[in-house]
């Protein structure tokens, strides 16, 4: 097999067992690998209706077939698994060498279940799979937990991805982390720590086989060239730190939880002015020529990560105008394990509630907009889930569900998931990607905005036409994110789809299409959404928080705009029909059977 392993691996901490399994041609055909491969693992292993931290929900990290063949930004890793945040589908991408390291060991997935009675590590190496002590571990950053399974093993090579504190204490909104990258939204370091698993260790030997070499290498050097080009400038440049000080100018920055969508102190905060004052070098994943990754000191002279949603969250959202507090508290969710969106959303809500007065203990706690001492105390007694932050732990929807009256109100979520940094009044194509996502809340399953920041349609009106748009989205992030390709080649592309079919056609022999390609982006789509409906959703969930439906925008060029209840129950029935969907948003059995995922 090219391209693929055709193996699974399935450890079972309960019983303290590890079984090979094979992985047939035609799911690996019919849902590629990353978030395809997960999600068709994670429909098959978990058992309808499974508790996010019981035993039985399992815990997938899979690979993909673009992975190890030299394509630029395809180091990447999925990990899949019901999250305790929203109770539906959790689906996370990772990158760097954890993920070169992955498919090294000969596998295509891995597949974790059952709890272990103790804090335990997984290593695989060479084949051998072991379930090893991991009390020293536990306590411990993955940083921390890296550099010691390291000298543990006295192999300096070995790849590991680990929780921190916040996984330990299944913290809702948890991470995974492998060398200071993340596999965050939707709480998967909580259930891996629900299982008492560490870490796991990997040191792979397996070469990567693909049918035509020559072929590859082609399609290899000539997307690297193309990557270098003025499409991926701006991430090669500034960083994603870029789009603050755009966003601010077009209305879209949300602030203050979502009261506002421009912040008074964005130049501050803007990337251009990080560069020029913070900046410590560029950085980028294993295999990426586009290196978007940016490094800024703070005052005491230490280096931290920093992204768009990162600085969105734990800046303007909350109100906060200082870098060095973004810096310190995106630094503080590393340390933790802590996903910075739902962080800095539950924050934000937090801070919200305590300025109405519906939060008595936010209040005490000097929890305010602008606040930054607050900020920075509340996030360790989160990690911790001490005093306040046993509540903000839980997220902000069952915060808010926990504190009752107009607490809610206040809860900028989408089926319990925190809201990424893209004001839904002033990017209307947008709000529907929002509203219908199956992750919940979620700017990386579609590229919705795409169509409103490109002009293709006006941004600040709504129509039932925006459903076929982010159906097109949905099904492009679904291929992209199983192949997998980094989100920011995707303009590299001439012609995605047939490039990618060729591309595919290349790495696994196998003769595919771009016909076929969208096919299983829909596929994949499709499977998301049954397994949430088997789950329990429900109509309702496919909707905004309520101050996006009631109030207008009232600072910058969309002052005044606002999106009505019923703009988005047309644009969410123009989305159904676009899916094939009846208008209740079940999938019909016509559309299972032609998808494939029903015979």
């Amino acid at each position: 097999m090219y391209g693929f392993h055709g193996r699974l691996l399935h450890v079972d901490l309960s019983q303290g067992s590890s079984t090979w399994l094979d992985l047939e041609e035609s799911r690996l055909r019919a849902f590629l690998g990353g978030i395809g491969l997960g999600t068709s693992l994670l429909y098959d292993f978990a058992p309808p209706g499974v508790e996010p931290f019981a035993p039985e929900n399992p815990l997938i990290f899979t690979s993909a077939p673009l992975v190890g063949t030299g394509l630029t930004t395809t180091a990447k890793f999925a990990v899949v698994t019901k999250s305790p945040l929203t109770g539906f589908i959790a689906d996370s991408l990772s990158s760097s060498f954890f993920a070169l390291e992955l498919k090294r060991t000969g596998l295509d997935a891995i597949v974790i279940t059952g709890q272990a009675a103790v804090p335990v590590y997984i290593l695989l190496s060479n084949e051998k799979v072991e379930i090893r002590e991991g009390k020293q571990l536990w306590g411990r950053s993955a940083s921390e937990t890296e550099t010691l399974i390291r000298s543990e093993l006295k192999d300096p090579a070995v790849r590991v991805a680990a929780i921190g504190l916040g996984g330990e204490k299944r913290v809702r909104f948890a991470t995974i982390s492998n060398e200071g990258r993340h596999a965050g939204r939707g709480g998967v370091g909580a259930v891996m720590g629900s299982k008492n698993l560490k870490a796991i260790a990997l040191r792979g030997h397996a070469g990567v086989e693909v049918a035509d070499r020559n072929g590859v290498e082609a399609i290899a050097e000539s997307m690297r060239k193309r990557s270098l080009g003025t499409v991926t400038a701006k991430y090669r440049e500034i960083g994603t730190v870029a789009n603050l000080s755009v966003f601010n100018r077009l209305g879209t920055l949300p602030t203050r939880n979502f009261s506002q969508s421009t912040f008074e102190q964005a130049e501050a905060l803007s990337g251009e002015s990080l560069t020029e004052n913070s900046f410590s070098r560029r950085h980028g994943c294993a295999c990426c020529t586009i290196q978007c990754e940016r490094l800024f000191k703070s005052l005491a002279g230490e280096e931290q990560r920093l992204e768009y949603e990162t600085l969105f969250a734990l800046g303007p959202l909350c109100g906060i105008k200082e870098p060095e507090v973004v810096l310190q508290a995106a630094h503080l969710c590393d340390l933790y394990g802590l996903d910075t969106i739902s962080t800095g959303g539950t924050l934000a809500w937090a801070m919200e509630c305590a300025e109405k007065g519906c939060l008595p203990e936010a209040q005490k706690l000097g929890l305010r907009f602008g606040q930054a001492d607050a900020l920075l105390a509340t996030i360790p007694m989160i990690a911790n889930r001490s005093g306040l932050g046993a509540l903000l732990a839980e997220g902000s929807r069952s915060a808010a569900l926990q504190v009752g009256n107009e607490a809610m109100y206040w809860a900028m979520h989408v089926k319990g998931l925190e809201m990424p940094g893209y004001e839904p009044r002033s990017l209307k194509t947008m709000a529907l990607g929002l509203a219908v996502s199956p992750r919940g809340a979620c700017h990386n399953r579609s590229g919705a905005y795409e169509a409103d920041f490109s002009g293709e349609v006006n941004r600040l009106s709504a129509d039932a036409g925006r459903g076929a748009l982010v159906v097109d989205s949905e099904d492009f992030a679904a291929v992209l994110d199983s192949l997998i390709v980094c989100k920011f080649l995707r303009k590299c592309f001439s012609d995605f789809y047939a490039e990618a079919a060729e591309l595919l056609g290349k790495v696994t022999g196998w003769p595919y299409s771009h016909v076929e390609l969208r096919l299983i982006g829909q596929r994949i789509h499709n499977l998301k959404k049954l397994f949430n409906v088997r789950e329990g959703w429900r109509p309702e969930d496919d909707w905004l928080p309520p101050r996006l439906l009631s109030e207008t925008l009232p600072t910058g060029v969309a002052q005044g705009v606002g999106l009505s209840a019923a703009e988005l129950r047309e644009m969410i029935q123009g989305y159904y029909q676009a899916r094939g969907w009846d208008k209740n948003g079940s999938i019909p059995a016509k559309k299972l059977r032609e998808l494939g995922i029903l015979h």
